[in-house]
């Protein structure tokens, strides 16, 4: 993972959700997008919530919070629980 990727990573673990304003604020982190897309394909669940605010003219406008909800298992880590309980 890339630097920029990390400290999205532990910011997410730690506050729980990131808006692209807060990643270029705090990391100068531009493409958060491709930064959540990479986290997810390592399986990392991070869904992303509509946001409504209104800007400087009056005029509503929406964003995107990411919003981590944790890792992902993968059918092995599953498995692999399933047969440490003495399942199988």
């Amino acid at each position: 993972m890339t630097n920029k990727t990390t400290e999205v990573l532990k910011y997410l673990q730690k506050n729980k959700s990131i808006t692209s304003i807060e990643a270029i604020d705090k990391f100068g982190a531009t493409r958060l997008s491709d930064i959540i897309f990479r986290l997810r394909d390592k399986g990392y669940n991070i869904v992303t919530n509509k946001e409504e605010c209104i800007d400087r003219y009056g005029n509503t406008c929406y964003f995107g919070r990411y919003v981590y909800l944790g890792k992902e298992k993968n059918l092995d880590e599953l498995w692999n629980g399933f047969i440490s309980w003495g399942n199988v």
